[in-house]
């Protein structure tokens, strides 16, 4: 599992600060109608994502995947013309991200089962390779902080309003994907439906599940204290995927690349899905 130090994984937090957390289901409450992003934020977001300046990053990025020296294998030359190639373009909306919420493991009354964590765009290559293009509002406005390999992001999202509705949601911890419809969490992958069983499980014996598996590890516990693997927050930045996905960067670790090295390309690695 990928760890990273609790101060990159804080700054997910503040850079999603901005973000106003939509109210879900909770196991107190039963099943609520979301109140998603509004849809000029979410405009404003994608249009951050689809910036020349964001699009040329997704090119670099695209440029650089599957290489295993990463920019080292390529002349600066090189580079210009892999993500000129590369034509990225993003299709569909932005779409919110939702992830396991820390309240909800813990059993708070009226906490949701999951926020918002960031806002995804999907990008296609000339040769149909895909990428998540992450942005966050840090008070200045959206801006790009990562951008991973695949669309699970907005593939998810798509597949829960094709298959009935509801909020899709991600559990980081396992790489989990579910959607939360009419008061039951059901699986959208195969790391869910082995979760939750094919068939789902109700919103109150999955705060019971995931409070088994976490609540020790919730901000504040001994482990969070003594930074065991850089804590709860490190643990839902990281996203941690050993399951498909190779090195990583949290998408609050991505803000402290742009600012520490100063390319302004903050790239997370994902192999191909199962």
């Amino acid at each position: 599992m990928t760890r990273y130090p609790r101060h990159l994984a804080a700054l997910l937090l503040a850079g999603s600060a901005g973000l106003a957390a939509a109210p879900l289901a909770s196991a107190a409450d039963g099943p609520a109608a979301p109140a998603p992003i509004a849809p000029a934020e979410l405009s404003a977001a994608g249009a951050a994502a689809g910036s020349p300046a964001a699009l040329d990053r997704i090119g670099r990025f695209f440029a650089r995947e599957g290489r295993p020296s990463g920019a080292a294998g390529l002349s600066p030359a090189e580079e210009v013309r892999a993500a000129a190639q590369a034509a990225p373009a993003l299709v569909g909306g932005a779409v919110a991200v939702y992830s396991l919420n820390e309240g909800f493991v813990a059993g708070t009354a009226g906490a949701p089962v999951a926020r918002v964590e960031f806002v995804a765009g999907k990008a296609v290559a000339a040769d149909g390779r895909t990428a998540s293009v992450w942005t966050v509002h840090d008070g200045g406005g959206w801006r790009v902080v990562n951008i991973a390999s695949g669309s699970d992001e907005t593939d998810y999202p798509a597949q829960a309003a094709a298959t009935g509705g509801g909020t899709a949601f991600r559990e980081p911890q396992i790489d989990a994907w579910y959607v939360l419809r009419g008061g039951r969490v059901l699986p959208l992958d195969e790391d869910a439906r082995r979760s939750v069983g094919p068939g789902g499980t109700t919103l109150a014996d999955y705060q019971r599940l995931v409070h088994a598996r976490y609540g020790d590890r919730l901000p504040g516990s001994a482990y969070d204290r003594a930074g065991a693997g850089g804590g709860w927050a490190a643990e839902q930045g990281a996203a941690a995927e050993p399951s498909r996905r190779g090195p990583a960067v949290a998408a609050g670790a991505a803000l402290a690349v742009t600012a520490l090295v100063g390319a302004g390309l903050a790239v997370r690695r994902r192999g191909a899905r199962r």
